[in-house]
């Protein structure tokens, strides 16, 4: 930014504590008008924080907000809406059963006596998509769109509102490569015609291809600020986590072992009355010392595959199959008997499936682990053998803070990971199922959680590895099966497929 210019966005010296924790302390930004800026960061970096400070979300207790050099004070989002900023979250803030366009409209309806004037808002929107090549059926209710038009009506809901400002928090966790870059030929369309974005996000690479400048944030303050052309992914890593990184971890092929760990036939799920198959006929194996990845974009049954893996006998609407964990078959097992052969779990959705928020992080390393010898004399809780194992396992895993009364919830997102995956790991797995292993975590978390899932592999386990993260299941998978609308349609070995082939399996090429 050259001297004098006026930013579009200043955070001057912006604090925010929660407890005696500093989220944000002292935080200076300055993104320029028309460009789109990077923000990256560890997980507990405060680089969210910062946003939502910026959004209304959240106040500060301490320093400024300005836009266009003028100072701002929220009282909630609606305030910083009505000044021309826009977020989208990581997670879409879309009512399922309504239409594209009610869901637009929803909180900006536009009357005409007295009465919401649809046609009006129609021709605007239709107006605005075509401009920025965003097209959407209006009519068509949003769970049964693809997860990338459901961005697209993120981005048309913050445009309808005349958003100048647009924070975009993980746009890509959900979409193929080619999704990717219409998103981002949208995100330069809208640069063009002056706006100015703010890219949250843990992707290097879409960091180095799509930002103009990056801000990197590191416990709770700002710690770089670099034009992305003079930098690399290299550099941008080793600001984050304040330590050398090593990116692009290289997995030695696998050796395994003849033996099945997992084995699913014909497994068949129904979507209830009339409906689609969710699973349709999906079998596969997967071997001990094997790492099986799944893609697919979400949606498309990885999800209730991983459900009717391991809560057989819940899962509604079954239709056929048979599952064999082990050399035993468990169709008709209860949860807890399918983990006590072996099976470690790291669980897609962390808050719903895999933690007790409102515990503390001790208990949660006990979730599932209370029955064991580890643990457990005589049917009671051996409280210092739990508490020095915890203590171990958050120091290995470097969970921060390192604070085993702390209640699980208070955690940022990656810490959670790192806490179930220690957890997890203290199984000594023979069968370990990861789904969506990184989301939300940073790269430094990144490269310990791919170093255990590999451990794992190389000392017996079969792992069964679902991502939306394309990089990764290329990095790990020994081999690649790709599902569509509840359908394995693909399968290939490590090193003979390419991102951009995966890509458009994944879409249903």
């Amino acid at each position: 930014m050259t001297s004098g210019q006026t930013p579009a966005v200043e955070l001057r010296e912006l604090t925010k504590r929660f407890g005696g924790v500093a989220a944000n302390a002292g935080v200076n930004l300055r993104v320029k008008a028309g460009t789109i800026h990077g923000v990256i960061g560890e997980n507990g970096a405060g680089k969210s924080t910062a946003m939502k400070l910026l959004y209304g979300m959240l106040r500060p207790d301490a320093g400024d907000i300005l836009l266009g050099g003028t100072r701002c004070n929220w009282a909630s989002p609606a305030d910083a809406i009505a000044r021309g900023i826009g977020m989208v979250h990581q997670h879409f803030m879309l009512a399922g059963p309504y239409s594209a366009l009610d869901n637009i409209l929803l909180g900006a309806e536009p009357v005409r006596r007295g009465v919401i004037d649809r046609p009006a808002a129609r021709r605007k929107l239709e107006a605005l998509a075509g401009q920025y090549g965003l097209s959407v059926d209006w009519d068509r209710p949003i769970e049964e769109l693809p997860v990338g038009v459901q961005q697209r009506v993120e981005i048309l809901k913050l445009l309808y509102r005349d958003a100048r400002i647009l924070i975009l928090d993980e746009p890509t966790a959900v979409l193929t490569p080619q999704e990717t870059a219409s998103l981002f030929e949208n995100l330069r369309k809208l640069r063009a015609e002056g706006k100015t974005i703010l890219l949250v996000t843990h992707k290097l690479k879409d960091v180095m291809s799509f930002t103009d400048r990056v801000t990197v944030f590191r416990a709770g303050k700002v710690t770089g600020e670099v034009a992305t052309a003079q930098t690399d992914p290299q550099e941008l890593a080793n600001l984050m986590v304040g330590r050398k990184v090593v990116l692009g971890l290289h997995v030695p092929p696998a050796r395994p072992r003849p033996e099945p760990a997992l084995e699913v036939a014909k497994l068949s799920l129904k979507g209830g009355a009339g409906s689609r198959h969710r699973l349709a006929e999906v079998s596969f194996a997967v071997r001990r010392r094997e790492i099986v990845g799944i893609a697919g974009v979400e949606g498309n049954g990885q999800s209730e595959l991983v459900q009717a893996i391991l809560h057989p006998r819940e899962s509604r609407c079954r239709t056929a199959g048979v599952v064999r964990v082990l050399g035993r078959e468990v169709t008709s097992w209860a949860p807890r008997k399918i983990r006590e052969l072996g099976v470690a779990v790291i669980p897609e959705d962390r808050l719903l499936e895999g933690l007790l928020p409102e515990r503390p992080v001790r208990e949660n390393f006990l979730l599932g682990l209370q029955r064991s010898r580890a643990f457990s004399v005589a049917g009671f809780i051996d409280s210092q053998r739990l508490s020095e194992a915890a203590s171990v396992a958050v120091k290995e895993y470097d969970v921060r803070p390192p604070d085993l009364d702390l209640p699980a919830g208070k955690l940022s997102g990656g810490n959670q990971q790192k806490l179930i995956v220690a957890r997890e790991f203290q199984r000594q797995p023979s069968l370990l199922i990861a789904a969506q292993p990184t989301r939300g975590v940073d790269v430094g978390a990144i490269e310990f959680i791919h170093q255990r899932i590999v451990a794992a592999r190389d000392g017996g386990a079969g792992v069964l590895l679902v991502s939306s993260e394309l990089d990764e299941v290329l990095t790990l998978s020994d081999r690649i099966l790709v599902m569509y609308e509840g359908r394995v349609v693909a399968e290939f070995e490590r090193g003979r497929v390419t991102e951009r082939e995966l890509g458009l399996k994944m879409g249903g090429a």
